[in-house]
């Protein structure tokens, strides 16, 4: 499956643990695709590496963190007067909302080398 939405910055450690994060900004309406496209990695990963979730340093095979964020956008009208050296502003009508999720992988290497392949990750 090739990912749409996620794009992943790939580490290693010298343990040989590989960490994949990546953060993704959407309109509402990609929203749902955001999340099927998540769904599907996590339930790859679920699905290939059946009980194996839990902290690496506990003895896992993988683990993950997901979090995400919605925001707002107001713009300000900025206005610069040069006699009173001073910036005003006003604020606008709010824009429609953004919606931000952060998905960080942590897995051993055969993890690794399964997610690079399923998914298409370099």
């Amino acid at each position: 499956m090739q990912l749409q939405y996620l794009d992943f910055d790939i580490s290693e450690d010298a343990d040989g643990s590989v960490v994949f994060d990546a953060m993704a900004t959407v309109a509402a309406e990609r929203l749902p695709a955001l999340h099927g496209e998540i769904a599907a990695l996590l339930g790859w990963a679920h699905a290939q590496f059946p009980d194996a979730r839990a902290p690496l340093d506990e003895g896992g095979e993988w683990d993950y963190l997901l979090e995400g964020a919605q925001e707002v956008r107001i713009p300000l009208a900025l206005h610069y007067d040069p006699q009173a050296a001073h910036i005003s502003s006003t604020a606008g009508a709010p824009g429609p909302a953004r919606h931000t999720v952060q998905l960080s992988l942590a897995g051993t290497a055969a993890f690794a080398e399964a997610l690079r392949e399923a998914f298409e990750l370099g």
